[in-house]
């Protein structure tokens, strides 16, 4: 049943790629959908429990993504797709100590790649026209970003309360995400 629903998934994100890569307004009124389902799935998921509190740690976003009005949207294009393809790469690690809900995850996963789908084919065109863009430069920021997210949670062996951490990490991020989908229009 699931892959007959995930055939036809693909098979209609191939039929639509080129129209979205238009239509910078549908794109940006699918993603805050599809974010919002995000959202939603991850605050389904327990919360922590008070002990994980001394748990916390300051990551450092990148500066930039504090001034995301500088944004053109082919740099928000790059730095959305970086943000939910590395969330994705996080969200299949380990999760078995959180208590969390296989489905709930399985859910959020799809949305993901979805979102991911729909911008893969204008995020490769934005990397064929342009050599350098402050998205270039944000998107390694990200990355060193999400590798101390990852390394965090070996660190802490993958434990609940790291997860929980990370988790309220990932629903920040999403917060980002929908105010970078706000610079996509036509």
């Amino acid at each position: 049943m699931t892959y007959r629903c995930l055939l036809q998934m693909v098979l209609l994100l191939c039929f639509s790629t080129t129209a979205l890569s238009r239509s910078y307004s549908l794109l940006r009124f699918q993603q805050r959908r599809s974010l919002a389902v995000c959202q939603k799935l991850l605050r389904q998921l327990p919360s922590t429990p008070q002990h994980c509190l001394e748990a916390r740690m300051d990551f450092q976003m990148p500066e930039e993504m504090k001034r995301a009005q500088q944004f053109r949207k082919e740099d928000a294009i790059l730095v959305i797709y970086e943000m939910l393809q590395q969330i994705f790469n996080i969200l299949t690690r380990d999760f078995s100590s959180t208590g969390w809900s296989e489905t709930i995850i399985e859910d959020l996963l799809e949305e993901l790649y979805e979102q991911m789908n729909r911008l893969e084919p204008i995020q490769k065109e934005i990397m064929q026209k342009q050599n350098s863009t402050m998205g270039d430069t944000t998107v390694l920021h990200l990355r060193k970003y999400y590798f101390n997210l990852v390394q965090y949670l070996k660190f802490k062996e993958y434990n609940r309360c790291a997860w929980t951490v990370v988790r309220v990490q990932i629903l920040r991020n999403f917060s980002f995400l929908t105010r970078l989908t706000g610079y996509l229009h036509d």
